[in-house]
């Protein structure tokens, strides 16, 4: 076993996070429910390992595609239920 010294020099330390962030990435420090993030982390733990932030990350970003699928799909949706009553309208003013 290793003896602690009397005295450490860390003057030649730096500051911040042992792991930078990759490109691309932001730190962000955010509050979840308890038992929001205990559903992640045994996700993970089914799936056998892995990062729940990982995972948290992957969930917000199915959901912001899911949101452009379903604004895409309103609007098809308005558009061809105009088109369908034009004609309607159309035909009850002759």
């Amino acid at each position: 076993m290793t003896e602690m010294k009397e005295e450490y020099d860390f003057s030649g330390g730096k500051r911040g996070p042992v792991e930078p962030t990759p490109q691309g990435k932001t730190r962000v420090t955010i509050r979840l429910d308890d038992d929001v993030l205990d559903w992640f982390r045994a996700k993970v733990h089914q799936a056998g390992g892995g990062n729940y932030q990982t995972l948290i990350n992957r969930a917000l970003r199915e959901h912001m595609q899911s949101e452009d699928l379903e604004e895409m799909l309103r609007r098809v949706l308005r558009e061809e239920f105009h088109e369908m009553a034009e004609p309607r309208k159309k035909s009850e003013t002759a």
